[in-house]
């Protein structure tokens, strides 16, 4: 029994659905967005909502699955989706230049990482200490595709992992991070 799955999803002004065999074509005001219709599972639309509905029982993991995919298509053509990262460290640092992004990370070489299409960054400083001139680099990558935009965040956390000690590298900005203690610390 799927509980994410009987949820209807209201369908705003603006949006148009058009239900396929195999996948689910979302137009809103931000863009378009397929979503695959995984087998024995079919949507109705009725009265500006739209209902995922299973065949049997075997389809109970699919089911919550497509309502989930679909909903995300549905918030990602109105609203879109914002993913924050920050860059922590001395000397780290990020610079958005047209369709990349530059990094230094502490790498002897300046990498530099492309951006696909249908994801933007921007990125800002901000000072961290108020005694010295200590910045933090902050990237803001915005888009209407939830999963493209979660792999585009994970590759960036990829190029220099946070440290365990100091928490140096390119970090989630909404995760907690636990330090563990040096040498010295208990």
């Amino acid at each position: 029994m799927s509980r994410v799955g009987k949820k209807p999803i209201t369908i705003p002004s603006g949006v148009t659905v058009t239900i396929g065999d195999k996948e689910l074509e979302v137009k809103g005001p931000k863009g378009t967005l397929k979503t695959p219709i995984p087998n024995g599972i079919k949507f109705t639309q009725e009265d500006g909502t739209l209902t995922a509905v299973r065949e049997n029982d075997d389809q109970a993991a699919f089911h919550g699955l497509a309502r989930a995919l679909a909903n995300n298509a549905v918030v990602g053509v109105t609203e879109g989706f914002k993913k924050d990262m920050d860059v922590v460290g001395v000397g780290y640092k990020a610079d958005v230049q047209g369709k990349k992004i530059l990094f230094s990370l502490g790498y002897s070489h300046p990498i530099e990482y492309p951006l696909p299409d249908g994801i933007e960054a921007k990125t800002e400083r901000v000072n961290t200490k108020a005694t010295v001139n200590q910045y933090q680099t902050t990237i803001t990558l915005t888009g209407i595709d939830r999963q493209k935009l979660g792999q585009v965040a994970a590759e960036l956390n990829r190029l220099r992992k946070p440290d365990a000690y100091k928490g140096k590298g390119v970090r989630y900005a909404d995760k907690l991070y636990r330090l563990k203690p040096g040498k010295t610390g208990k």
